[in-house]
């Protein structure tokens, strides 16, 4: 397992190798099976990462929440949403809102999240290595291989399944 404080050291050592084996997977991938790979990876990889042991994505992401979204965690947790979003929250140009910082409020200091039972969509689905077309969303894939030890593990057993010659 990879030790979390060297995740974003070791991806960025080998975002050069990534964006490579980017350009090979563009030219040998079939999108389909290699979906099917992105798939098996996600699961096996976490039934072994703790997400709670790690929580980066809560931590350098931002959260994006729409407005039902928000609704369900101020009821939850008993927020006023009108202070809630003057005082943290931005809204975007397709109606949904995010903190103004980069760290989720809703992640206490023992790294547990308070809203873990209604759980936005961008966090329920995050690091969406188990959605299709991910052939066409590499960049963000790499990207995020820096944030979650599930995307940096999955990326490197994806090169070895496709004989990546580093």
């Amino acid at each position: 397992m990879i030790n979390i404080d060297e995740l974003a050291i070791m991806a960025n050592r080998k975002e050069d190798e990534n964006l490579r084996f980017r350009s090979y997977l563009k030219g040998h991938a079939d999108p389909d099976i290699l979906d099917r790979h992105f798939k098996e990876l996600h699961e096996k990889y976490f039934k072994i990462y703790n997400c709670k042991d790690c929580r980066n994505c809560c931590k350098k992401l931002n959260t994006s929440m729409t407005e039902e979204e928000l609704d369900t965690i101020c009821n939850k947790l008993n927020l006023d949403k009108e202070e809630l979003i003057s005082n943290e929250l931005d809204i975007n140009t397709s109606g949904k809102y995010s903190f103004k910082c980069n760290r989720c409020k809703f992640l206490d200091d023992d790294n547990n999240c308070l809203v873990n039972s209604c759980l936005p969509e961008s966090c329920r689905d995050y690091p969406y290595t188990n959605k299709s077309e991910r052939l066409f969303s590499l960049y963000g894939v790499i990207d995020n291989a820096s944030i979650c030890p599930v995307v940096y593990e999955i990326l490197e057993e994806l090169k070895k399944i496709y004989h990546f010659k580093r």
